[in-house]
């Protein structure tokens, strides 16, 4: 299926992924729908700092994904929709785990019986690799058993279980994408890679982390927005669940002399202890494969990760406001 043309709805735009698949898509010559968190600052989160150019092409549409009425009126008429829209702090779901219950699994339900009832073509919903818990055999295939050990896992695994199920029970045409850890250009300061450049970049000498020895599959977002186009693209492939990433395990320790070479800047680390997990709910490994996308749409990433982390460091230098950096983003 090509996209040129095609009438897209992306949930979740205002966020980091989100907002770089509507650009990708805008690219792609569809026509785009971006739905926003509706708040009363008229806020548009990420969505608000695309080129002027892009803004002029989408249509976006504020409102509420817990809302069925809501997403009933942004599904009408679409093509497509890429399901994006949730919420994904681990340490925030400990916090308020229904919350995170109401969005990320009702809100699902809200879409998939939304485009079934106005007769969408595909759905893309999003899952995360958090659901496969600490890796029991690597690569991580999608055949890897599921394990959730966060409310917010558990919320995703909910929800993709619900994906699937329509596709089984009633037909509609839903694929689920599995990204593992993405990073890059406007992912916020919850997230570990934003969380060590802004800190060193602030001038920091001792920066704050949590674990250092887990390691995690970090798959930039350009490549990450590729594999929901290519996947959305293919007349193939539903009903089923595609792992997205790096292939490429690297921990946390690592990590952070990467970003100092890059930076050309040497920091001190200490462990903070709000940022530890519960010792059972601590995912201790992650590695894609992501073999089974590669096979039907041909996709392979293209940027990694040293390069995404130059690019990484350039946006955060030039946007250190959006960071706060003397507290814990949770």
């Amino acid at each position: 299926m090509k996209l040129k043309g095609k009438r897209i709805l992306v949930t979740g735009a205002d966020g980091f992924i989100g907002s770089h698949l509507v650009e990708r898509c805008v690219r792609e010559g569809a026509k785009v729908r971006s739905f926003v968190y509706y708040n009363s600052f008229n806020s548009w989160g990420w969505v608000d700092t695309l080129p002027s150019a892009t803004l002029k092409k989408i249509d976006v549409f504020p409102g509420d994904i817990r809302d069925f009425g809501c997403v009933h009126e942004a599904c009408q008429g679409m093509d497509i929709v890429f399901h994006l829209a949730a919420l994904i702090s681990i340490p925030y779901s400990y916090r308020s785990p229904e919350s995170f219950a109401a969005t990320n699994i009702n809100g699902t339900i809200n879409v998939l019986q939304a485009a079934r009832m106005q007769g969408v073509k595909k759905v893309i919903h999003t899952s995360t690799s958090e659901v496969y818990g600490t890796a029991q055999q690597v690569p991580i295939s999608e055949e890897h058993p599921i394990n959730p050990q966060s409310p917010y896992a558990a919320s995703k695994s909910a929800a993709d279980s619900f994906a699937l199920s329509f596709y089984r029970s009633y037909g509609l045409p839903v694929a689920v994408l599995r990204p593992f850890n993405t990073f890059g250009p406007r992912q916020s300061a919850r997230a570990v890679i934003p969380t060590i450049i802004s800190q060193i970049l602030a001038g920091k000498k001792t920066i704050q982390l949590g674990n250092l020895d887990t390691t995690r599959d970090l798959n930039y977002v350009g490549n990450t927005a590729e594999a929901f186009i290519r996947l959305a693209q293919t007349d193939k492939g539903l009903g089923e669940v595609y792992n997205t990433g790096s292939g490429v395990e690297v921990s946390i320790r690592e990590l952070v002399g990467t970003i100092e070479k890059i930076l050309k800047k040497k920091v001190r680390v200490t462990i903070d202890p709000s940022r530890i997990r519960p010792a059972n709910s601590e995912v201790e490994r992650l590695v894609c494969g992501a073999q089974k996308l590669t096979a039907l749409t041909g996709w392979s990433p293209e940027v990694l990760l040293e390069q995404g982390l130059r690019e990484t460091c350039t946006w955060i230098k030039h946007n250190l406001n959006h960071f706060k950096t003397e507290i814990y983003n949770v």
